[in-house]
């Protein structure tokens, strides 16, 4: 068993080649879907000010922020003025608060890289983890939260994850029903934060943590968490919603959405769920989730978060966005690397004084766009050099010794079939190019 201080912390990863191309073929399938739709990049720090952080996230979002203890003198008090990012909504919020007369409007950006979480790994969950993320700052229209729905799923659809389901809400219609129910409006979002674990944790639990924790009185956490809960769900809401003015307009929010969304989505991909929470506090509007089978918790989220900017200082300006679970979504792709992780050219090495020759040949292939590698020491054993060249995945090899640079003349071996052809070394190259991936 390896020692411990050769394993990264808990909740990060070492990513090997195979592992690290897989993921990089992905982000670029997802780079090249926000590109279509018009989003523009923005890379923003790894760390932020710790009071940019907090309370944005909420209680429990707050207990997982990384926090970086003050550095120099301050160093023993254990204070934090920094900490890692927790998501890439906030830090954009504070960009549009900071740079917004330079931004177009609306302004539609994306943004890919790790964030960090102070939470227990568990399967599908790490500490360090990437996210890719779609926002459309400017715009209040309900067009901009079907277009980052859209987005979402088209890249789904490109890196080849089709077994999925939007789950829709608003935090307008839950906003509603706790006006409808009685809670006071001082106890609303830590309520939320306590339905959003129904996915989690079973009914009873919910209903018993909203009583013990949220003070709310038990037959109405017991009727909140069985109105959300039921069968007949949606109608109970839209029931209990007919006299909320607020209920109301979030229940339209949702069937606009809808209606928006699904040609491009498709009607039996989208689907309104009245026990959908999200327990981010920043969130004002409609809210999703994108579920796969195989995969527990959601593999993308987002939703409208209209006050996020203003409560940074920056201007009072509408927003919506959503993240792509890029860990869950490789999970569920598997580890197949096929071709793609494949290279070229094997070039073998069996003739020291052929050697010069060899690195021009490699050289050669390498102009003209292949893969290349030589095998980096000289030995007369061809049988291992040729299983090298098949580890490598090589699509095929290039044999050269004393008596092949006599003849100038240069043999090739198809690495599949296992075909060999001897050519004049001068057109290595081009007889070679024609294969270029």
């Amino acid at each position: 068993m390896a020692s411990q201080q050769f394993e990264p912390p808990s909740g990060t990863r070492d990513f090997l080649a195979g592992a690290l191309r897989t993921r990089e073929h992905v982000f670029a399938q997802i780079r090249g879907v926000f590109e279509r739709y018009g989003f523009e990049p923005l890379q923003t720090p790894a760390f932020e000010r710790l009071e940019t952080l907090t309370g944005k996230y909420g209680d429990e979002g707050d207990k997982l922020i990384f926090k970086i203890l003050r550095r120099g003198e301050h160093e023993a008090t254990g204070e934090a003025d920094l900490a890692l990012r927790y998501d890439m909504t906030v830090p954009l919020a504070r960009v549009v608060a900071g740079y917004g007369s330079q931004l177009p409007t609306p302004y539609k950006r994306y943004a890919m890289g790790p964030v960090w979480r102070a939470d227990r790994p568990g399967r599908g969950r790490f500490r360090e983890f990437a996210q890719c993320d779609v926002d459309v700052v400017g715009s209040a229209s309900p067009l901009a939260d079907a277009e980052v729905v859209c987005v979402l799923t088209d890249a789904l659809d490109e890196v080849g994850v089709r077994d999925y389901r939007v789950l829709v809400n608003s935090r307008g219609a839950l906003s509603g029903l706790l006006e409808v129910y009685g809670v006071p409006a001082d106890l609303g979002g830590g309520v939320l934060i306590t339905l959003d674990k129904l996915d989690k944790l079973s009914p009873d639990k919910v209903a018993a943590e909203l009583v013990g924790a949220r003070s709310l009185a038990p037959d109405i956490a017991e009727a909140l968490v069985g109105d959300l809960t039921a069968a007949d769900a949606i109608e109970r809401m839209q029931t209990a919603l007919k006299d909320s003015e607020a209920g109301r307009a979030g229940l339209d929010e949702i069937s606009r959405l809808l209606e928006l969304a699904s040609p491009k989505v498709g009607e039996d991909r989208l689907a309104f769920t009245p026990g959908l929470v999200r327990g981010l506090d920043y969130y004002t509007g409609v809210i999703f989730e994108v579920v796969a089978e195989g995969m527990p918790g959601s593999i993308a989220s987002g939703g409208r978060y209209d006050g996020l900017i203003s409560a940074l200082g920056g201007p009072d300006v509408p927003a919506c966005g959503g993240s792509l679970g890029v860990e869950r979504i490789i999970a569920l792709l598997g580890d197949d690397e096929g071709d793609a992780h494949r290279i070229d050219v094997a070039v073998t090495m069996i003739a020291e004084e052929t050697a010069s020759e060899v690195m021009g040949f490699a050289a050669q292939l390498r102009d003209a766009g292949l893969r290349t590698e030589i095998y980096l020491a000289a030995s007369r054993k061809l049988a291992k050099q040729l299983k090298w060249a098949a580890d490598r995945k090589a699509r095929f090899a290039l044999i050269y010794g004393a008596s092949d640079k006599e003849a100038e003349v240069i043999t090739v071996r198809d690495m599949d079939s296992g075909e060999q052809t001897r050519i004049p070394a001068s057109e290595l190259a081009a007889h070679l190019e024609g294969f270029r991936r």
